[in-house]
């Protein structure tokens, strides 16, 4: 069945990006090296947990772990310490994550090392505000953000400018003390400054253009004004930034190719499908121009429009799986299709479902419940529409994050 076939090709490039096996075969193939003191592990985003656990199995001598992850991939722990902290907005856990981390590395000296897991979602998930601002400013920008349509590297490239350990700065924090991070990517492109906003790389830009990042989608002046003070005043020089190993061991485009290789005859998308989501999905319609498995991956973007800017449910991946529904019923597909697109992760947006999974059948399905899917996406309610036609794509969280994945199955 279609349908089947579609999970079946998703899941597969779920399972390449399992972080455990991903974390063991890099600590296999470069051991960490022996030190007189304490390995620090610090593991960081919505796969910690799984990296963690692989990071312990190969560890010798003296270690302290430290997880920070959502709470739907938080589990215990033993040897370790588990902090579930707030995704997609930060929370207060955020902040003693942020604290706890600053905490560790400033111990570490020359006798120490710090490995650091890094994975998607550590920008929410570990908060250690600038100096002069708040949680409650953190939590106003990110909000404003993600409700804007910026691009995730604009996003992080602000978030960075705001923070101690964002954008390099865990490498300022752990010096003299030795970094290696291994980092799975829910960036497209793999920009390892954009992962979880580069703790362990140097940052994206500069506080002007954050500023300028802000202006351009219209949130700076509804932001606190202590981000605005500070992001108009002066960055000091902090020097050149201590080097660190960071070594990429899982991405998109590598569960792209798992993908195919789990659908050897099906089209791969050759750019990533990026960008607003309603230019998105026509550009999916265009490329699955007839019969065949199409594959994509990449990282939609959503601008609330609903009244009051707020009053739907849904995320990306549901939103993009009703667009194309919309676009292929007014294109006049036919019976014979189906198109999933889903979160690696297992969520999308604020809600249970990892996306949606449409076939020809699923705008009558919404319809028969009373749901118009065209009023429903104009509210950003998508998560409504597909729940009435039951075609949400629920996964569970998955315990990694490498973006998103879209199969498109014509007959």
């Amino acid at each position: 069945m279609p349908r089947q076939q579609a999970t079946r090709i998703f899941q597969a490039g779920v399972v390449a990006a399992d972080p455990f096996e991903a974390v063991v075969q890099a600590l296999r193939a470069t051991p960490l090296a022996p030190v007189a003191g304490t390995t620090y592990v610090i593991a960081l985003g919505k796969a910690a947990g799984r990296m963690a656990q692989a990071a312990m199995a190969e560890l010798a001598g003296p270690a302290r772990v430290l997880v920070v992850t959502n709470r739907e991939n938080a589990a215990s722990l033993a040897g370790g310490e588990v902090i579930a902290a707030g995704h997609p907005v930060p929370d207060g856990n955020s902040l003693k994550a942020g604290r706890k981390i600053l905490e560790w590395l400033q111990k570490a000296n020359t006798q120490d090392q710090v490995l650091a897991l890094i994975s998607g979602g550590g920008s929410a998930l570990m908060v250690a505000p600038a100096p002069g601002l708040s949680l409650q400013d953190m939590a106003a920008v990110n909000a404003a953000l993600l409700a804007s349509g910026a691009e995730i590297g604009a996003i992080n490239l602000v978030r960075q400018q705001l923070s101690r350990l964002k954008g390099g700065g865990m490498l300022a924090q752990a010096a003299p003390a030795p970094v290696r991070a291994l980092i799975l990517s829910d960036v497209v492109g793999d920009d390892l400054a954009a992962i979880a906003s580069g703790p362990t790389v140097g940052p994206l830009g500069t506080r002007a253009q954050a500023r300028d990042i802000l202006r351009a989608h219209g949130i700076w002046a509804g932001l606190p004004e202590a981000v605005r003070t500070h992001l108009d005043s002066p960055a000091p020089d902090p020097g050149p930034l201590p080097k660190a190993q960071n070594r990429l061991i899982g991405s998109n485009r590598q569960s792209l190719a798992a993908m195919a290789r789990a659908a050897p005859q099906a089209h791969t998308m050759p750019a990533p499908l990026t960008g607003d989501v309603a230019e998105a999905a026509a550009r999916m319609l265009a490329w699955a121009a007839g019969p065949g498995t199409w594959l994509a991956g990449g990282e939609t973007t959503v601008q609330l429009h609903g009244t009051g800017r707020v009053t739907g449910r849904g995320g990306r991946n549901q939103e993009l799986a009703l667009r194309v529904a919309l676009l292929a019923e007014a294109a006049g597909w036919g019976p014979d299709w189906v198109f999933l697109s889903g979160g690696t992760d297992g969520r999308d947006g604020p809600t249970d479902a990892a996306g949606g999974l449409v076939d020809s059948g699923s705008l009558a399905r919404m319809r028969a419940r009373g749901v118009d899917p065209r009023a429903a996406l104009a509210q950003n309610d998508s998560h409504t529409a597909l729940a009435a036609s039951g075609d949400l794509l629920i996964t569970g969280a998955t315990g990694t994050n490498v973006a998103d994945l879209q199969v498109l199955i014509r007959g």
